[in-house]
């Protein structure tokens, strides 16, 4: 009998045994992944001092098997500002953690930064990588590295807009907002300048949009950028290493929504992403959205560096260049006066982590584009009236292709025939007839106005430049854009004067 106890329990024994040895065989099936809780992590503390923060995720195993985490590491390895801990265990790099069938780990991800270091980087980015039977996935990591004034969304609608922030109190009543140039402005998604609401920046002001990125002004909103001469406000992606100083389609656009009014730059510096500033139609009274331009340089832009709706633009010595598509597109009719401007368009390609828009391609569309009418998607021709005849002074239309100008008119509508004029101006144009008497008068067609240096974006006027002195008086003076009076009352053609 007591033979048959022993025999009894030691088969139990065995059976608790095995069955625990089945349940826990790690399985090695290449098709085995890793669930996680979130594909990034953004630390968005702003740090008061020399610190660090703390946020997790977790890891889910959704099989019926134990996984084995062969190897857990941070891609900046033992450089990298970040640590790991995972299941107690804490370093850069973990190798053999497991997790049981449908269990769950947590990861505690540590970043350790000083934000008021000049060295720092804007934003310090990593990976948390796993490699789990010869799959390797990757949970990105984004710390602020400075001590900015950041703008993310807050407000999630469910009616198909993007998720975004507000400019203002929120509540759709008047509201004066200013960007204060203490420290950069760091903008995640939308930013919104709500209806009613004006949003002013101040001499020096930074910001830094990220991937995406958008400054939205809202029907009856306002964007007022004051900057001054050597202390200009300036828009660009949040990537700052060198290699990133000059590609274009880092982040979305300034966009000047239908109905928005009184929008102002002066002495602003826009670069690098795929619309520098799109300004809409007119809202539903017949209001066009105005927009005064001054002093300002967009380029490097994906798509355009201005492209407006039968908008209001007031110009005067700015710089538009270096565009995948067009540097200008100015459709759908409108009001437009630009005086002592630059056009300048030899985009190359910029394959070099360019991204939308014709990224890594050449370009075969004008860089200067004006109409008056398009097709809608029911492929009806839509036409609009010139509220007024658009003038261009003492501009520069130039680029390597052979036709630089589209002006495109409504065919065969009375009475809607696009309104034009160009006065002592440089164009690149092989079809356009700049002799044709109350379009052009003064025009120079297809001389080179010898810029500085085009592969750095420099469109200054060489000393052997034909736009020297070939301007015209167009009723007053400014600065140009190096700050330079013209005092001997001789007008250069195009955003600078030589001297």
């Amino acid at each position: 009998m007591k033979l048959f106890k022993h025999i009894f329990l030691f088969s139990i024994l065995s059976v608790f045994v095995l069955s625990s040895c089945k349940k826990d065989k790690i399985l090695s099936d290449s098709s085995a992944k890793l669930g996680f809780s979130t594909d990034s992590v953004l630390f968005d503390t702003v740090f008061t001092q020399v610190g660090s923060t703390t946020k997790s995720f977790r890891i889910y195993n959704s099989e019926k098997q134990t996984l084995n985490i062969s190897k857990v590491y941070l891609g900046g390895g033992t450089n990298s500002q970040f640590r790991i801990n995972v299941d107690g265990f804490s370093g850069t790099s973990l190798s053999d953690i497991e997790i049981l069938a449908g269990d769950s780990l947590y990861v505690f991800v540590q970043v350790t930064v000083n934000p008021f270091s000049a060295l720092s980087p804007l934003l310090i980015k990593d990976s948390v990588i796993f490699e789990t039977n010869g799959n390797t996935q990757h949970v990105s990591l984004t710390a602020i590295g400075r001590d900015v004034y950041l703008h993310k969304p807050n407000v999630f609608p469910t009616n198909g807009l993007p998720p975004y922030s507000i400019i203002g109190d929120g509540t759709g009543t008047c509201h004066h907002t200013i960007w204060t140039n203490d420290k950069p402005h760091l903008i995640f998604g939308y930013a919104v300048v709500d209806s009613c609401c004006i949003l002013e920046m101040q001499p020096g002001t930074q910001v830094y949009l990220h991937k995406y990125a958008v400054l939205w002004v809202y029907k009856d909103g306002s964007l007022q950028v004051h900057g001054t001469y050597g202390n200009e406000v300036t828009f660009e992606g949040d990537r700052l290493e060198p290699d990133y100083k000059e590609i274009p389609g880092q982040w979305g656009k300034i966009w000047l929504m239908k109905g928005s009014i009184n929008n102002s730059f002066d002495w602003a510096k826009i670069k690098n992403g795929s619309i520098g500033i799109q300004a809409e139609e007119p809202d539903a009274t017949g209001t066009l959205p105005f927009l005064s331009l001054k002093h300002t340089i967009i380029k490097n832009m994906t798509a355009a560096a201005l492209y407006t709706q039968k908008a209001h633009v007031e110009c005067s010595h700015c710089v538009f260049a270096n565009c995948g598509q067009y540097v200008a597109a100015l459709s759908r009719g409108g009001i437009y006066n630009f005086q002592q401007c630059t056009f300048a368009n030899y985009w190359n390609g910029n394959p070099n982590n360019a991204t939308g828009g014709n990224a890594g391609g050449s370009r075969t569309t004008p860089l200067f584009v004006l109409n008056n009418h398009y097709i809608d998607n029911t492929n009806t021709e839509i036409v609009y009236q010139m509220d007024s005849i658009a003038y261009f002074g003492n501009c520069i239309i130039y680029g390597e292709l052979d036709d630089e100008m589209a002006l495109d008119s409504a065919e065969g509508v009375t009475g809607y025939n696009l309104k034009y004029y160009f006065d002592h101006c440089m164009v690149k144009s092989a079809s356009l007839s700049t002799t044709l008497a109350g379009h052009y008068n003064s025009v120079y067609r297809n001389i080179d106005p010898s810029f500085v240096d085009i592969s750095i974006n420099n469109y200054k006027l060489s000393s052997n430049s034909q736009a020297i002195n070939h301007g015209a008086f167009l009723g007053s003076i400014d600065y140009d854009l190096n700050n330079y009076f013209s005092s001997d009352g001789l007008l250069d053609i195009g955003a600078y004067e030589y001297h």
